[in-house]
C-alpha cells in the first residue's frame, strides 16, 4: 500500500478496500495490534467488512510502542498532558506520510496554500517538544511563502497589529490558536475581520474553565468580528485531520473515517446520528495502527460528517483538539 493508492481514494468502494487491506497488514505487522485482536479470539482472516474491523484503544499508545515497522522512528509526536500524567507517543518512522496527508487535507477544504496569510497562536503546544501541530502549522506557515506567516507566542500585541495588517491588505488569513490562546487574545483586542479564518484547535490546558461549543464560539465570534468560527479535530495518534466550518460539524478528508461505537459495548458500532464514542479509522497511519478508539463521544451522520459531545468520564484530559459540545 503506497501513498499514492491512499491518498487518491475518491469512493466509498476505494475506502472500503484499502482499509481491509491496511488492517491485514496491521493485524500481521503490528505486534500489539495483533495481541490485541488475539485477545479477542477474533481470526483476521474471518474479517471481510469495515465493521468487523476491530479498534485500538488510544489508551495503547501511552503504554506500547505501537509500531507495523521495524525501522526506526524518523519522528516521535508525543501528547501534552499535566504534571504527572502518561502521555502517548506516536513513533511515526516515515513523516512523510503525514506531510502529504495535511497538506492534502488543508488542499481539499480551504484550497491553495500559497494564497494564505498563517497566523498560528499555540503558545503551550510551542513550549514543549514533539507536538505534531506545530509541526504541521510549522510547515504550513513554510508553504504559505508569506514572510508576514508565522508564531505568535505570547506577543499580543504583535498579533493584532499583524491582523490590523492583513485587513487593509485583503490577503485571506488563517489564524489557528488554541482556545485558551484565542481567548485570552480577544480579553486584550477586539476586532471587526468578517474575511478572517479563526480556526480553534481545543484544549483549555488547564488555563481556564472547560465551555460548552455554542458558548465558546460565540464569544470568539464576537472578539474577531466574525460570522462563524472554525475547528480543527486531530490528535497526536493521528495522522490526518478533520475540519468544521462552523457549528461544530466536522468533515472528513476521503482517507479518514469516524465511525462511532456503542458506550456500553465496543464492539457494537451506532448509526443514524446516535451519540456513541468515536472510532477513527486513519489510513494514514500505515505504519502504526489505522484502527483507533478514541476517549472522544460524537455524534456520526450519514454523510460521514459528525460532532464531537464531550468524552468519557475518567479519561484524561487531552491536550490536544477536544470541542465540549
Amino acid at each position: 500500500m503506497d501513498k499514492a493508492e491512499i491518498f487518491s481514494i475518491s469512493n466509498d468502494r476505494r475506502f472500503v478496500k484499502a482499509a481491509l487491506e491496511v488492517f491485514q497488514y496491521q493485524a500481521k505487522n503490528c505486534r500489539v495490534y495483533r495481541d490485541f485482536i488475539d485477545g479477542l479470539w477474533i481470526d483476521p482472516q474471518n474479517v471481510s467488512t469495515v465493521e468487523q474491523i476491530p479498534f485500538l484503544p488510544v489508551e495503547f499508545f501511552k503504554s506500547h510502542r505501537v509500531v507495523s515497522s521495524e525501522e526506526g522512528a524518523e519522528v516521535t509526536f508525543a501528547s501534552s498532558g499535566t504534571t504527572g500524567v502518561i502521555t502517548s507517543r506516536h513513533f511515526v518512522n516515515d513523516v512523510s506520510w503525514y506531510i502529504e496527508s495535511f497538506r492534502n487535507a488543508f488542499s481539499l477544504f480551504y484550497g491553495d496554500i500559497s494564497s494564505y496569510c498563517i497566523l498560528a497562536l499555540l503558545p503551550s503546544y510551542l513550549e514543549r517538544e514533539g507536538s505534531s501541530l506545530v509541526y504541521m502549522v510549522n510547515d504550513l506557515i513554510k508553504q504559505s511563502g508569506n514572510p508576514d506567516s508565522g508564531f505568535f507566542l505570547y506577543d499580543h500585541d504583535k498579533l493584532y497589529h499583524q491582523l490590523k495588517k492583513q485587513q487593509a491588505t485583503k490577503k485571506p488569513t488563517l489564524l489557528i490558536g488554541v482556545t485558551f490562546a484565542l481567548l485570552d487574545f480577544i480579553e486584550k483586542y477586539t476586532l471587526n475581520f468578517p474575511e478572517l479564518i479563526v480556526m480553534e484547535t481545543g484544549g483549555m490546558k488547564g488555563r481556564r474553565k472547560e465551555m460548552i461549543r455554542e458558548e465558546l464560539h460565540e464569544q470568539l465570534c464576537k472578539g474577531f468580528g466574525v460570522d462563524s468560527i472554525h475547528s480543527e479535530y486531530g490528535m497526536t495518534e493521528m495522522l490526518s485531520q478533520a475540519y468544521s466550518k462552523g457549528n461544530g460539524v466536522f468533515t472528513c478528508p476521503p482517507w479518514l473515517r469516524i465511525i462511532g461505537r456503542d458506550p456500553n459495548d465496543p464492539m457494537t458500532l451506532v448509526t443514524g446520528g446516535r451519540a456513541g464514542g468515536i472510532n477513527v479509522i486513519d489510513l494514514a497511519n500505515i505504519n502504526s495502527c489505522s484502527f483507533i478508539a478514541t476517549q472522544d463521544l460524537g455524534r456520526i451522520y450519514s454523510d460521514n460528517s459528525f460532532e464531537v459531545l464531550g468524552r468519557f468520564d475518567n479519561s484524561d484530559i487531552r491536550g490536544c483538539n477536544l470541542l465540549i459540545a
